[in-house]
């Protein structure tokens, strides 16, 4: 079994949804922690709620949280160790990664049940805050 450590993170996010042709909003790179992915049917972005204008289409209240890392690109059931658990507990997520880790967000009023579960898991989670 993987044991992570995991931090979570003090913002509350929202996920905004934008046509694929959009170009990124300069408020969007305002905040601590942004996060930008382009397909070829839409712009998302994650950012901390309170950056977004009220005529965004996106959804609130998200907390999230850090899988501790850098994990190798080798390496299998980091991801997986992580969510089993809270699909367990009927949590839903968004996810998304970066070159050196994963990030998980919860809607805000699931996330001390998500904790709980994946402490009781094997995962060790840091205080609310821990990691910015």
């Amino acid at each position: 079994m993987i044991s992570l450590n995991l931090h979570p993170l003090e913002p509350t996010f929202a996920v905004c949804r934008f046509p694929a042709d959009q170009n990124v909003p300069q408020w969007a790179l305002e905040g601590i922690f942004f996060n930008i992915t382009r397909t070829y049917h839409e712009l998302s972005i994650v950012c901390v709620e309170q950056l977004v204008p009220p005529y965004v289409r996106f959804e609130g209240s998200w907390k999230g949280f850090m899988l501790e890392g850098p994990f190798d690109f080798g390496q299998t059931g980091i991801l997986s160790s992580v969510l089993e658990p809270l699909a367990e507990a009927k949590i839903g997520i968004f996810t998304f990664s970066t070159f050196d880790t994963d990030y998980v967000l919860v809607k805000e009023a699931n996330l001390e049940p998500a904790l709980a579960a994946l402490k009781a898991a094997g995962h060790r989670v840091d205080r609310v805050g821990g990691a910015q």
